[in-house]
């Protein structure tokens, strides 16, 4: 069996509403986390997504490097987001049990990372359990320790722009590898994994419902999602 938990990168989006009710229909919950511009331009479709179970947590109000700006930068991009975050769960109606953080990219301050680490670990941020994650590089990284949530494996369908030569069916050449370059491989038997996919509309206008295609394909390779459960 191959455990997963699905996150989704830069809500809100034209797509995002069509992505949720997608996720409904298989039973998936996901965490989404959240570009404060893009939930100020669709908040609406952000809204919609709180309603119908979702979980969104804190990914930057710009999505800038993070490696490339001070600590107190830092600070402001994750506390103007949380500005954002807080409006919308209002407007939802609906209680923020958990605050989940993810860095843009995946980076995570450089210099500054150990200090923004001891900053999210003291205002309250939520760590998504990884305790299940068997991989000795997750550990070998410190991402046991780390307060924000990575991944173990990249569908990267982000990719899919015009004339990047990156086309849908190398997303599933990424799902079939069995020794990717970084993370874990996918389909390996006993895996349990941290899932990223993003909520693009540019990926949606190359590959229309691209979200269902690699969902859909994971689930028939025996992928369980489970719901997301936090430390």
């Amino acid at each position: 069996m191959i455990n997963a938990v699905l996150t989704i990168d830069d809500i809100a989006s034209r797509n995002t509403p069509a992505i949720v009710d997608y996720l409904n229909e298989k039973g998936i919950q996901a965490v989404m986390f959240a570009w404060g511009e893009n939930v100020e331009a669709h908040f609406d479709n952000a809204v919609y997504a709180l309603k119908h179970s979702m979980i969104v947590g804190n990914h930057s109000y710009t999505h800038p490097f993070f490696s490339e700006l001070s600590f107190e930068e830092c600070v402001a991009e994750i506390e103007k987001c949380e500005a954002v975050l807080e409006k919308l769960y209002k407007a939802a109606g609906v209680q923020r049990v958990y605050r989940p953080f993810r860095f843009p990219y995946g980076n995570r301050g450089g210099k500054n990372e150990a200090a923004l680490q001891k900053y999210l670990a003291e205002n309250g941020f939520t760590k998504l359990k990884d305790t299940q994650i068997p991989y000795k590089w997750w550990k070998a990284d410190g991402l046991d320790k780390n307060i924000d949530t990575f991944w173990t494996f990249d569908l990267a369908e982000y990719n899919i722009r015009p004339d990047s030569g990156f086309t849908e069916e190398d997303v599933f050449k990424r799902i079939n590898d069995p020794a990717p370059a970084s993370g874990a491989a996918m389909l390996e038997d006993g895996g349990s994994h941290i899932i990223l996919l993003h909520a693009h509309d540019e990926t949606e206008d190359m590959v229309p419902e691209y979200y269902k295609h690699f969902i859909d394909f994971l689930l028939e390779k025996g992928v369980k999602f489970n719901r997301p459960e936090f430390l």
